[in-house]
């Protein structure tokens, strides 16, 4: 069945609407005095819109508070909404069992909403009476604007925040109608949660009244096909003397061309790993001799990730976000370092875990890969870091030699000494979380080393290439 919501949100975005959501939430405390009453208000609104809004978004509770009035109120302003633009009711229900079924009832029956705001604490239970509904949308809130909202949703456990768990979970409860509500005011938080569902559609508030940038909030949210994020002002264009011509210069932000991403500037994410790697002692600095004899002034040793859950969870995250890009059936983890990195990568990813050992067993089945696999499966190899790629090569020979397709390998750390070359030597792209010459832009940057340790490690790399 064709997604009624979707439907008519792409074809209005096909013929040029820029993704503007127009909220009509008819607050009798703002009200301006020029207005005899909130239908007139919600009418101008309309008026001045109905050809540049892709999507009218009322808040359920501004008419609910107006008692039986609000109810006639509602039913007048979703009939003044031409046919063809899509309104989302925000709701922001979250109920289980008859309940969530009865609220669902209410906001596609009776008030025949194309799309609806959900709560998703409850679970996934509170959110499929809605889904059900298979020519309906809902946009599940992730990362909220209000200033108390990481009181719960920064809430983290093994180094997941709440609205990055809700992020991945939330569009597994529909069947491609689920979207995420994510503030326009946070935008680090709007690109993380993009990592996270590469194709969910995104509603942004908190742009205009809020202090959040619309062409920000597009430029970190869309989806590689530019689309993905539908914007929507409330205040901004209601309150304004004349909200068509507010209307107008907020659609304009939107259509203008977003900047491409600053690709030398770290995700958060990975700036807070890099620090983490350098506070658990996981990357030191000084004089040390490495296995080669060689002498080095930075010394990377990732097997102290098994000692913090939080950061071995967050560096499996980072994993993850490379892998998402990849066709991948399994993950083979290289011994022994990145053993644990492995099975932390697999538990966050769901994919199955295998691993050539490093020395041959000569008892009981005699595996020279352990775990479950196939022949002509595509796997990829996981290490911690890469130097020359030596141990990476190896395990790639081992996993081919079973029939197994390995065309890709992931790692935390490119320590830039030839490794990748050598891997596309043999047919393998490396795809690593950062370089050392990042990692070290990271640690000067917040002040974990000084101006000399960076300039003697960059005098290291390249003496070493």
């Amino acid at each position: 069945m064709t997604n009624r919501f979707l439907f008519k949100l792409e074809r209005l975005l096909e013929h040029g609407r820029a993704p503007l959501c127009v909220g009509l939430d008819p607050d009798l405390d703002q009200m301006p005095g020029r207005f005899p009453d909130p239908l007139a208000w919600n009418w101008e609104i309309i008026a001045a819109t109905s050809d540049l809004a892709a999507c009218y978004k009322p808040n359920i509770a501004f008419y609910e508070a107006l008692g039986a009035d609000g109810h006639q109120l509602l039913g007048q302003t979703l009939a003044a909404i031409p046919p063809e633009v899509p309104v989302i009711l925000d709701a922001k229900r979250g109920d289980i069992g008859s309940t969530a079924t009865a609220y669902a009832r209410a906001c596609f029956e009776v008030w025949d909403a194309d799309a609806v705001t959900l709560s998703p604490y409850l679970g996934r239970d509170s959110v499929q009476p809605f889904t059900s509904y298979s020519d309906r949308f809902a946009f599940v809130l992730c990362h909220t604007s209000n200033p108390s909202a990481g009181d719960v949703q920064g809430m983290s456990r093994w180094g997941m925040p709440v609205y990055q768990r809700i992020a991945k979970l939330a569009p597994t409860w529909g069947d491609g109608n689920v979207g995420l509500v994510v503030g326009a005011t946070y935008p680090e938080a709007l690109a993380e949660v993009r990592a996270l569902t590469p194709q969910c559609w995104f509603l942004v508030p908190g742009v205009g009244a809020q202090g959040g940038d619309a062409a920000a909030a597009v430029a970190a949210g869309q989806r590689s096909d530019g689309r993905g994020v539908l914007v929507n002002v409330g205040r901004g264009i209601a309150l304004a003397d004349d909200p068509r011509q507010a209307a107008e210069a907020f659609a304009a932000q939107l259509r203008a061309p977003a900047p491409p991403p600053a690709t030398d500037v770290p995700a958060p994410r990975l700036r807070d790993l890099a620090q983490r790697l350098h506070a658990l002692g996981c990357v030191r600095f000084g004089q040390f001799t490495l296995a080669s004899g060689i002498q080095s002034p930075v010394y990377v040793d990732l097997r102290l990730l098994v000692s913090d859950p939080a950061t071995l969870a967050l560096a499996a995250q980072v994993y993850a976000a490379m892998l998402a890009g990849i066709v991948v059936d399994r993950v083979a983890g290289v011994p022994y370092a990145a053993l644990p990195i492995a099975t932390a990568i697999s538990m966050e990813t769901g994919l199955p875990l295998i691993y050539a050992r490093k020395e041959l067993k000569t008892h009981g089945m005699g595996k020279v890969i352990e775990g479950e696999y196939h022949a002509g499966e595509r796997v990829v190899v996981i290490e911690d870091l890469v130097t020359s790629a030596g141990s990476v090569t190896t395990t790639v020979e081992t996993l081919r030699e079973a029939g197994l397709q390995v065309t890709d390998a992931a790692v935390l750390i490119d320590r830039q000494q030839g490794g990748a070359a050598n891997l596309a030597a043999a047919g393998v792209q490396l795809h690593a979380a950062m370089t050392f010459t990042t990692l070290l832009d990271i640690l000067y940057e917040s002040g974990r080393i000084d101006a000399a340790q960076v300039e003697s490690v960059r005098s290291y790399l390249a003496a070493s290439k």
